[in-house]
């Protein structure tokens, strides 16, 4: 089975807007640097965008904006320790596979 169309669309822009530096949600967060020199982060967003995505039936994405937000808002927090991230992380959303 491949993943839908609507899965690769929601990926492809979320990747897009976290390479490119234009995330509007970390605007004036240096997370950038991150890439190369703590690529451990970016792996663990990736995880929590994959982990919160949900898809119909179809394989239509149900919840894109949600899997982003859960996601910067982990990098967020990684660069600020202020930020806390609310409602905190459950277990299935940090899983790493």
């Amino acid at each position: 089975m491949k993943l839908s169309e609507s899965f690769s669309g929601a990926l492809r822009t979320f990747a897009y807007f976290m390479a490119s530096g234009t995330y509007y949600q970390l605007k004036d967060i240096d997370y950038l640097k991150l890439y190369g020199e703590e690529p451990s982060a970016i792996e663990q967003a990736y995880a929590i965008f994959a982990n919160v995505i949900e898809l119909d039936s179809e394989g239509n994405v149900l919840n894109a904006k949600y899997a982003e937000k859960r996601a910067v808002d982990y990098i967020r927090s990684y660069c600020d320790p202020n930020f806390k991230v609310a409602p905190p992380y459950e277990d299935w959303e940090i899983e790493l596979y």
